[in-house]
């Protein structure tokens, strides 16, 4: 199979869908890599590192969508990438198509297999291409809730750490996953007062468990999350429905009600965001204000640490990028059914219940799809 990897073009996005290490492994296993010129640039991969290893570098996107079999990305394909894709071609990357009408419209009309890591699951329910890059979301959001936090930025002007004879920051972490925990194991970390929020009981006595002392727990009913909110300044959203869009756990109403200047940081945007007044923001430009409450809602967070991230994220999807270039999709699919999770599109079809719900769309099953 020929595999490609064209360069990421969302702004500020410097990850790259496949690391050398990976096309290494993939044409170990007798296939062909190309890869769009500097692709890897961003992430400290030079085109000598990849054609060091057998891969074959090509000048612009354009030949890569028409050279490769499947084409392996890290950011939903954006509009002018979508255009390019084929009937019959498998696409590997993150989608995030429930809050996105006009990606799923272009990637349905383009007839081609779309595999999204966000939904292929594991043994335990686990998600495991999601979780590298939930650890570095949730590791780099107390971070730049800090930053948004400088009065220079428009927040409190609050430390999070204190210092001697001033108290700490109060931080609010809704969800305890794998976001909220390292989100609130970074922010205990920096000195911060910490309360994770979760529905799942046994998921807080786990987390009481082993963190019990380094932050607080607390039940996430909707006066419970309000009450905790009104006295945080920072609130970390991390609520995750895998494949859905997330829900809206403060209201536009309710930001009245916070302090002056919080810091409100939504690791779920790519889901849709988990504050009703959430908005996608870049890097360049990553925050702004509502009712005088700061916003943080970049939704590639990662793409700020390209090198860690792009090393971590390719050393989940290689397992899975190898098996579908050994077996086909098809084949791969109906072997691991956690991967077949992963399917979101096939054949002008959605495959994603999720998804279809939260867009008013209809789909069919995985096992409906492997039939097509």
């Amino acid at each position: 199979m020929k595999l490609g990897c064209p360069k990421e073009i969302k702004p500020q996005e410097f990850r790259v869908g496949m690391t050398p290490a990976a096309a290494q492994e993939a044409i170990g296993h007798g296939h062909e890599v190309v890869i769009e010129t500097n692709a890897g640039m961003g992430a400290g991969f030079t085109d000598a590192d990849y054609t060091a290893v057998g891969a074959k570098i090509l000048g612009t996107a354009k030949e890569v969508f028409e050279t490769a079999d499947m084409i392996v990305k890290v950011k939903e394909p954006q509009a002018v990438e979508r255009k390019m894709l084929r009937e019959g071609q498998i696409l590997f990357t993150y989608l995030h198509l429930a809050p996105d009408p006009e990606q799923t419209k272009d990637l349905l009309a383009s007839g081609a297999t779309c595999i999204a890591y966000e939904t292929v699951t594991d043994r335990m329910g686990g998600l495991p291409l999601l979780a590298p890059m939930s650890e570095v979301a949730g590791r780099l959001a107390p971070q730049v809730g800090a930053w948004t936090l400088q009065k220079a930025n428009g927040g409190r002007g609050v430390l999070l750490g204190g210092v001697p004879g001033v108290g700490p920051a109060k931080v609010v972490v809704i969800g305890g996953g794998v976001v909220g925990t390292h989100a609130a194991k970074i922010a205990a970390g920096m000195g911060a007062d910490v309360t994770v929020l979760d529905r799942s009981i046994p998921r807080l006595r786990y987390l009481d468990d082993v963190f019990g002392g380094t932050f607080k727990t607390s039940y996430a009913s909707a006066g419970n999350t309000i009450e905790l909110a009104r006295q945080a300044d920072m609130i970390v959203g991390a609520v995750l429905i895998p494949g859905a869009a997330a829900p809206k756990l403060i209201s536009k109403a309710q930001l009245k009600d916070l302090k002056p200047g919080a810091a409100l940081v939504d690791v779920a945007i790519d889901q849709g965001g988990c504050f009703e007044t959430s908005k996608a923001t870049t890097h360049q430009d990553p925050i702004y204000e509502v009712d005088g409450i700061m916003h943080y809602c970049v939704a590639n967070m990662p793409g700020a640490v390209a090198r860690t991230s792009t090393i971590a994220l390719g050393n989940a999807t290689m397992p899975f990028m190898i098996a579908l270039a050994d077996k086909g999709w098809k084949q791969a699919c109906a072997d691991d059914p956690h991967l077949l999770n992963g399917l979101n599109v096939h054949a002008g079809q959605l495959t994603y219940a999720a998804v279809g719900e939260a867009l008013g769309l209809p789909s069919i099953s995985g096992a409906e799809a492997l039939k097509l």
